[in-house]
């Protein structure tokens, strides 16, 4: 008889952000997208950053053309956004990210 539950975590929203090593527009990437979820409904949203610098074929993969490219996996349809994600509102809006105030 198993003693622990296993709890299985639902997120809302689940994003991929492709970026290529620490350059300049990866990094911002990084900053505003923490910045973006900060404001997630209850913590629903998964993140996955992916260094296309340690594992390039994944851009052929996954069809990224440039980086750095935010993905929204789930819920479908897959929506992208290109580029440092600093037009804050046009990411949320694209995305459909729920946001809490």
């Amino acid at each position: 008889m198993n003693m622990f539950k296993k709890t299985e975590v639902r997120f809302r929203i689940k994003l991929r952000l492709y970026v290529a090593g620490q350059t300049r527009q990866s990094l911002a990437a990084i900053a505003n997208l923490k910045s973006i979820c900060m404001g997630c409904a209850n913590g629903q949203c998964h993140v996955e950053v992916i260094d296309l610098e340690k594992n390039p074929a994944l851009a052929r993969d996954n069809q990224i053309l440039v980086v750095p490219t935010l993905i929204r996996t789930f819920p479908r349809p897959l929506q992208k956004v290109i580029g440092d994600l600093s037009k804050t509102e046009d990411v949320i809006l694209r995305l459909k990210i729920p946001i809490t105030r």
